[in-house]
């Protein structure tokens, strides 16, 4: 199996040039963000407190995930309902992000993930799939970008579908973010020894794609 784990921060490109690579390399893309997204998304709809463990993990047993491809896109069942549509909701950002700190609710999913990964030709993104997740994958990249352009992006994204909110509310939630993934007890934000760091600041999707492709293909010649 060929498994390619592009990691970083939030903002930095990693879900778009994850899905391209995969989609020019007839591979699957498993989007791991989704995978906590629904988690979180599953929490707060029972009302309970991403941050209160003790209520997080007792929920678990309940969640019954089911990743599914249609029409060529991911689709996330949790105990049936397809959450996909409301995971990308700016507040559900900040709550998947709480809830993936959680160790109980790591474990739950990179046992997922790894078995995903076991059985497909895959490429996941996230913060600590070279590190944690999927240590022995055969393509490690880790991306960032400057916070600034970081927030441009997501800024835009959110304007996009109709949110309402300040550049300087992004940026503010871009660096928190930053902060809890890379202080987190459980996988925290880091580049793998192993993996091809790239700075996206500057460079356009097709360019960092053309760039990760390359190098996945004289690994896995």
């Amino acid at each position: 199996m060929i498994n390619i784990a592009i990691d970083g921060p939030a903002g930095a490109g990693k879900s778009t040039i994850a899905k391209a690579v995969a989609k020019r390399l007839g591979m699957i893309y498993l989007d791991t963000g989704a995978m906590y997204r629904s988690v979180a998304y599953y929490v707060l709809e029972h009302g309970a407190d991403v941050n209160d463990e003790r209520a997080v993990e007792a929920l678990l047993p309940g969640i019954e995930m089911d990743i599914r491809y249609e029409n060529g896109m991911q689709q996330i069942y949790v105990s049936g309902k397809n959450v996909t549509p409301y995971l990308r909701e700016p507040h559900m950002s900040k709550a998947a992000s709480d809830v993936s700190a959680l160790p109980c609710v790591r474990y739950k999913m990179v046992e997922l993930q790894r078995e995903f990964a076991a059985s497909h030709d895959v490429v996941l993104d996230g913060r600590d799939i070279g590190t944690f997740v999927l240590p022995d994958a055969n393509c490690k990249f880790f991306m960032t970008a400057s916070p600034e352009e970081r927030a441009k992006r997501r800024f835009k994204e959110l304007t996009e579908k109709g949110s309402v909110c300040t550049f300087e509310e992004v940026l503010a939630d871009i660096n928190k973010r930053d902060y809890n993934d890379s202080h987190r007890a459980v996988a925290p934000l880091k580049q793998a020894e192993d993996a091809v760091r790239i700075d996206t600041t500057d460079m356009s999707i097709e360019q960092v794609t053309e760039c990760v492709e390359r190098i996945v293909k004289e690994k896995t010649k």
